[in-house]
């Protein structure tokens, strides 16, 4: 009977998806049992779970709430692939979300500060975060404004804030909240005659979480509302935490004096994170949910996923997806063809252009100056290494490499290569950067 009840879920969730999606991140999922009103499905592993939540959960809710109605707990088990058993310490459930439920927290408990990986790219923006848990609303940094591209952590750390304020001190009222679905709600309110109510909600929190705050543009009456939230909290000593794709000084479409509050406490970026960082990321990923990826396939796709870490974390679930549907390992053959599939212009080709680049922002120099005949002593010792690994990683000719960096002679190109040799003979801190950028074209042209 469970079975036949999922499979009507499935039928309303392949209505809504491509079909792709559906065959990559539901067709594994079987269903398990159905008693006492919950819903045991069985998936591959945690990062199942974790992705439907963050990307599928309205659909899958729907789904179910129709089929089974508004009481339904879902719970998960992960298969355990040593003894091919299913454990109890494996079980994940949670009750379906009731957007009528404006009084809880919203925050998602598998956010926190335990598996946000940290690097040069956060530190600060955790060091604030974890300073603000300790005494909310009494430090400088309030309002924080946590900003940065698409997929860095914006979301992650925010909950992490709130789930930490929350476990020090349970009576702290505080609401996470999109700025999307504070708009709803607002719009809600003054269609039902329930502004009051709303306003007060909010105006009696001891924590505001804002996510996405540029998603205001555009619209008056609700800044006007969080004007006055966001005052009121502020003169009363409550802690405010908001998020946005972008800088206050960039937030066009946004009331000036709403823009400048944002200003008035500590705002941080989050920045795209390094190699190393990315590399801790998809380690803690792989190590956490019993996944075995070789030392070559991780260097590989820490170094080739360099955007943001929502796409590193959509690469690894893709590989697992394929593996699982493909009944194949994980190699880096099946690596390579999912990277070229979700990332950009992904190639492993190494040509003078690509190092050309590579070399220029190690150096923090523009690739123009480097074909340029300037001799300042940074842009020359630049100049060289690119020559350097031109010989080395491609088939050109000394001539040809020359040509490549405004129009030099070969003479120009030994002399470059003999120089870098040189330095790494008598430099340490020079050998150690050439042995980083090695790696990184290393890494490329596997």
């Amino acid at each position: 009977m469970h079975e036949d009840y999922w499979n009507e879920c499935l039928n309303l969730i392949k209505k809504e998806l491509e079909e792709q999606s559906y065959n990559t991140w539901f067709k594994p999922i079987n269903s398990i049992s159905y008693s006492n009103n919950i819903l045991t499905l069985k998936v591959p592993n945690k990062f199942f779970y974790e992705w439907i939540e963050d990307h599928y959960l309205k659909i899958l809710n729907n789904s179910v709430k129709r089929v089974l109605g508004n009481k339904t707990t879902i719970e998960y088990i992960i298969k355990n692939d040593q003894n091919d058993k299913e454990e109890s310490s494996d079980k994940l459930n949670f009750k379906l979300y009731d957007e009528t439920n404006s009084l809880a927290s919203n925050l998602n408990s598998n956010y926190n500060f335990k598996n946000f990986i940290s690097g040069k790219c956060n530190n600060i923006a955790i060091n604030a975060g974890k300073s603000i848990t300790e005494k909310p609303g009494l430090t400088g940094f309030n309002p924080l404004m946590i900003y940065g591209g698409v997929g860095q952590g914006k979301t992650h750390l925010l909950h992490a804030i709130g789930n930490e304020i929350k476990s020090s001190n349970n009576d702290n009222r505080l609401i996470y909240v999109s700025s999307e679905k504070f708009t709803s709600e607002f719009i809600s309110s003054l269609k039902n005659n329930t502004l009051e109510s709303f306003t007060n909600n909010y105006m009696n929190l001891d924590t505001l979480i804002v996510d996405d705050v540029q998603f205001l543009y555009g619209k008056e009456k609700t800044q006007e509302i969080f004007f006055h939230i966001f005052n009121h909290l502020n003169l009363n000593k409550k802690q405010i935490i908001i998020s946005s794709d972008r800088s206050p000084k960039d937030l066009d479409g946004l009331e000036k004096r709403l823009v400048s509050r944002f200003k008035w406490g500590l705002t941080v970026e989050l920045e795209k994170p390094d190699f190393e960082t990315r590399k801790k990321i998809l380690i803690e990923k792989i190590t956490n949910n019993n996944i075995k990826l070789s030392k070559e396939i991780i260097d590989y796709i820490s170094f080739e996923v360099d955007t943001n870490i929502r796409e590193l974390e959509g690469i690894i679930i893709s590989l697992i997806a394929h593996s699982t549907i493909e009944k194949s390992d994980i190699n880096l053959e099946l690596t390579k063809k999912v990277i070229s599939r979700i990332v950009k212009d992904s190639n492993n080709e190494i040509d003078i252009d690509y190092i050309q680049n590579t070399v220029a922002n190690y150096f923090k120099i523009t690739k123009e100056k480097m074909k340029d005949k300037i001799r300042k002593k940074e842009i020359v010792i630049a100049r060289q290494v690119a020559m350097y690994f031109s010989k080395d990683f491609t088939n050109h000719s000394l001539k040809s490499i020359g040509n490549h960096f405004g129009g030099r002679d070969h003479s120009t190109v030994i002399h470059a290569v003999q120089s870098v040799n040189d330095m790494i003979d008598t430099d340490n801190i020079f050998r150690n950067s050439i042995q980083d950028l090695k790696k990184k074209f290393q890494i490329k042209s596997l």
